[in-house]
């Protein structure tokens, strides 16, 4: 099959113009074939907050990148039990597309994260580290590359818009009576408030 593939995980509760950049960027730059959008199941870093059903976010996500080259809805996450770990989803891709080179895309903030996460030099085995800045949070990369040297080889900063959007940001335009145009797909506007999701 072969391939060099982006991965884009995440809640996409809902998915906005910021990750639509980082995908597009990462596209361009990487010369990505495709680009995986990938609506976990329930993260085991968010227990706090329960998550918009799947169904939902799904449809989201499909409309949000209808039309776009190269993007493509994955279940992968959503079909699978929990718990949802990055490194078995990548585990799970890399088998769904023998011969591909993956690149898991990721903002800056996830970036200054990435050692809390389970295991994290599995991660890095499986797929290169493709990362945007985000402003407000600076990774410590003496400190990443320390605990894991993989990540000399298998870190590539992208360059593009450092969009500063968050979906949490946006659930609380909709549930306070803001609007949201610029910061969503407008199908994905239209979806959310035709759903009424977010209003409570």
């Amino acid at each position: 099959m072969g391939g060099v593939i982006g991965v884009l995980g995440g809640a996409f509760d809902p998915p906005h113009n910021g990750h639509l950049a980082l995908a597009e960027t990462a596209r361009e730059q990487l010369r990505l074939t495709t680009v995986l959008f990938v609506p976990t199941g329930s993260p085991p870093h968010k227990p706090d907050r329960p998550l918009t059903p799947d169904l939902h976010r799904e449809a989201m996500v499909a409309l949000a990148i209808a039309g776009r080259q190269g993007f493509l809805l994955s279940r992968a996450d959503l079909d699978r039990p929990g718990p949802h770990y990055t490194a078995d989803l990548l585990a799970l891709l890399q088998r769904a597309w023998p011969g591909s080179e993956l690149y898991f895309l990721m903002g800056g903030d996830s970036l200054a994260q990435f050692l809390s996460w389970r295991d994290p030099q599995r991660i890095l085995a499986l797929a290169r580290l493709a990362v945007l800045r985000r402003p407000g949070w600076q990774a410590d990369l003496e400190e990443l590359q320390r605990a894991l040297p993989a990540m000399r080889e298998r870190l590539v900063w992208l360059e593009g818009p450092t969009l500063d959007l968050s979906a949490s940001e946006i659930r609380r335009r909709v549930r306070e009576g803001e609007p949201i145009t610029g910061l969503v797909p407008p199908a994905v506007a239209d979806y959310i408030y035709r759903h009424g999701l977010y209003a409570g």
